[in-house]
């Protein structure tokens, strides 16, 4: 066949115009899919294999065109269908139709995945391009008992990934929630308000560790990075250091060269230290009185090992301030060791966020030093800016106090965005919102925390405090006596004690007083909390007492906020109760901000 022939055979047998429509329609759907695809999550490997595919169809329909066509009486072959009469006449418009259609049907699609992909980008700016969370490395070592070195290893990589001013990194108290390897990676990303998403293993034998990491942006399901390192013990922090800044790179995130430095900080060269201080933080993180008391003792045996190790003595400064508020011993006891140990860790090394975060709560509860707070914690926050927990005290600690409530709640809400699935972060979000006196944002925010964890007694009697100070003292007593079955806390009796005696029942009130006054012997019990029952059954001079005995014994824990906390009401005018609450602040301080004063 000639070649002129060969050309003239193609358009008799309409291979053109089924070439032009395939295309035109192939164009349609690539388009299509491409726009729509990424909305669902779909990975981009499903992508290119359908428009591979695509593409491949062409010759192949090109073919069938040659060997077919299509008749009002069905698909014929060529030979038969040039037998049938008026054929050629009634289809020679039909591909143009399919060229039309399969441009409208383009131009849809580009609308529809444009809007949709509007909305997707607009929820993936939200979540933020340079947000990460590093859930919990897998454990796989042979002897479950280096359980603390896998989370430390999580703990220390979060840790550097902190201080760089331009990441949101979610802490570990969110994360914890969740394996190492999960399969719903978009929905976890939701959940913690995050783009990518670090996973990992480590496997420590005797003085060798393996670590494998990979970068994931859990919206596309895009491996962005994954390394595998065989390291000696010695040389775990450069490891870190180096996971740390690869993921800082990939994800285009700017560093200033004091960050720099930061993440690439060797806090030990002793070995054995850094693994008594990883067992402290394992303890620490489990947060009970006892397992505070044990993070001190492998604290202390790190600092025995290595003098110089500044981040053990942070650890034991946040243990030591914590042990009292935890009701596990007293603050004229810990409070001081919490100091020394915190202005230790600053001498050894400046930059060290969590001693300056220890010592804003401590200027602010022990000394009522409000000024030096204030410092302290936004030193710690300019060190690193993903420390959720500077963010919650600075707010809900020494703001509140200040009577700074817009910016207390505005701290409170980043250390949420910082950790939001954070049970005391989210209930103090609700405790901020009640000493600014929202109460029904606080019930909101409370009722929230407690679709967290329905049995978190913290929570439930914030939300009866907030209850009773709207007025409604029956439901409060119902959220205080679930709470009293839940958690002994002894807050739980003051306010209890509190809303029986406005209630009328003043003799439980008065038994509840002595209760307290019993736990004195065995445990801490804030003076405040036998106070706000005698406020209740009117006697104004025995409150008083309590607090000015707080007072003198450096325990601000509660009188720290004086001014503002609703509890305190009925004492205000009272000559004693005014001159002592100038003493901690002065009135022409409170709700002045920074800038004012």
């Amino acid at each position: 066949m000639r070649i002129d022939t060969f050309f003239a055979e193609l358009k008799r047998r309409n291979v053109y115009k089924v070439a032009v429509a395939y295309i035109v329609a192939g164009w349609a759907l690539s388009q299509g899919i491409a726009q729509v695809f990424p909305v669902f999550d779909i990975p981009n490997w499903a992508i290119r294999l359908i428009v591979l595919l695509i593409i491949l169809g062409l010759p192949i329909a090109m073919i069938l065109a040659w060997m077919f066509e299509l008749t009002p009486e069905g698909v014929k072959r060529t030979e038969t269908a040039d037998a049938m009469p008026g054929i050629t006449r009634r289809k020679k418009h039909a591909w143009i139709y399919i060229v039309v259609i399969g441009a409208l049907f383009s131009i849809g699609l580009f609308f529809l995945g444009g809007y949709m992909a509007r909305n997707s980008h607009a929820s993936s700016n939200e979540l933020g391009a340079k947000s990460i969370a590093v859930l919990p490395f897998d454990n796989l070592s042979r002897d479950p008992d280096n359980a603390y070195f896998t989370e430390g290893m999580q703990d220390e990589i979060l840790t550097r990934l902190a201080k760089v001013a331009d990441l949101k990194v979610i802490s570990r108290t969110s994360t914890q929630h969740f394996k190492s390897t999960p399969e719903n990676l978009p929905q976890i990303a939701k959940q913690l308000g995050v783009t990518n998403i670090l996973e990992g293993s480590v496997q420590k034998a005797k003085d060798q560790v393996r670590v494998n990491v990979q970068l994931i942006n859990a919206l596309t399901d895009a491996h962005l990075w994954a390394e595998t390192y065989d390291r000696k013990l010695t040389d775990i922090f450069s490891v870190e250091t180096d996971i740390a800044k690869t993921i800082a790179d990939t994800l285009q995130a700017r560093l200033t060269g004091s960050e720099q430095t930061a993440m690439s900080n060797k806090p030990t060269e002793n070995s054995e230290a850094y693994e008594l201080y990883l067992k402290g933080r394992f303890f620490w993180n489990k947060r009970t009185g006892q397992d505070l008391k044990t993070a001190c003792d492998y604290f202390q045996q790190a600092i025995v090992a290595d003098p110089q190790y500044a981040t053990a003595y942070a650890g034991l400064a946040e243990s030591y301030l914590l042990i009292p508020l935890f009701g596990a011993g007293f603050p004229q006891e810990y409070f001081p060791k919490a100091k020394a140990a915190a202005q230790r860790a600053i001498e050894l090394e400046e930059t060290s966020a969590e001693a300056h975060t220890a010592l804003g709560l401590l200027f602010c509860f022990s000394d009522a030093n409000f000024a030096e707070s204030e410092k302290e914690f936004k030193r710690a926050i300019a060190l690193n800016p993903n420390y959720a927990t500077a963010h919650h005290w600075f707010g809900n600690a020494l703001l509140v106090a200040l009577g700074r409530f817009d910016e207390a709640i505005r701290e409170n809400q980043r250390a949420v965005e910082l950790d939001p699935l954070s049970l005391i972060i989210n209930a103090d979000l609700g405790s901020t919102f009640m000493m600014a006196r929202r109460y029904d944002q606080a019930i909101a925010q409370l009722q929230r925390t407690l679709t967290l964890d329905n049995k978190f007694g913290y929570a439930l009697w914030n939300l009866g405090e907030a209850l009773y100070l709207k007025g409604d003292t029956a439901a409060a007593i119902a959220k205080y006596e679930e709470a009293q079955s839940l958690d002994d806390d002894p807050q739980i009796v003051g306010l209890l004690g509190r809303a029986y005696a406005d209630a009328g029942q003043k003799d439980k009130a008065m038994e509840l007083i002595g209760e307290l006054e019993a736990r004195t012997k065995q445990q801490f019990v804030r003076g405040y909390l036998i106070a706000l029952i005698y406020i209740g059954l009117g006697d104004k001079t025995k409150a008083i007492d309590y607090l000015e005995r707080e007072y003198l014994n450096h325990d601000n824990i509660d009188t720290a906020w004086i001014r503002g906390d609703p509890m305190l009401d009925p004492l205000r005018g009272d000559p004693r109760f005014e001159a002592l609450a100038e003493k901690i602040l002065p009135a022409q301080e409170f709700g002045k901000s920074d800038t004012q004063r």
